[in-house]
């Protein structure tokens, strides 16, 4: 099969960073584009995906989270309102 030719337009900072780029690993311009849009279009692989947990497994992260202890539930809450009192007052998009 033989291969198509695409002209490509792109904006100017994408192409130097495209020129710098392939300048700096020894490849073709045209080499990391079509690796690109090789990567883009390619199935979502089996690592990528999210896979569902099943109610057990989920259960059984359940009991692994670490759970706190009352004082450090307080401590932590004390901190969290702490912070909020620190941040500055949300204005209203519409004032």
């Amino acid at each position: 099969m033989r291969d198509a030719h695409l002209t490509l337009r792109l904006p100017a900072d994408l192409a130097r960073a495209l020129t710098r780029k392939a300048r700096a690993l020894g490849v073709p311009k045209s080499q990391m584009a079509r690796e690109a849009v090789a990567l883009y279009l390619a199935p979502v692989s089996a690592e990528r995906s999210v896979r569902r947990l099943s109610a057990k497994e989920l259960a059984a992260r359940w009991r692994s989270i670490p759970r706190l202890s009352a004082h450090d539930a307080e401590s932590f809450a004390r901190d969290l309102e702490a912070g909020r009192d620190e941040l500055p007052p949300i204005r209203s998009p519409w004032e």
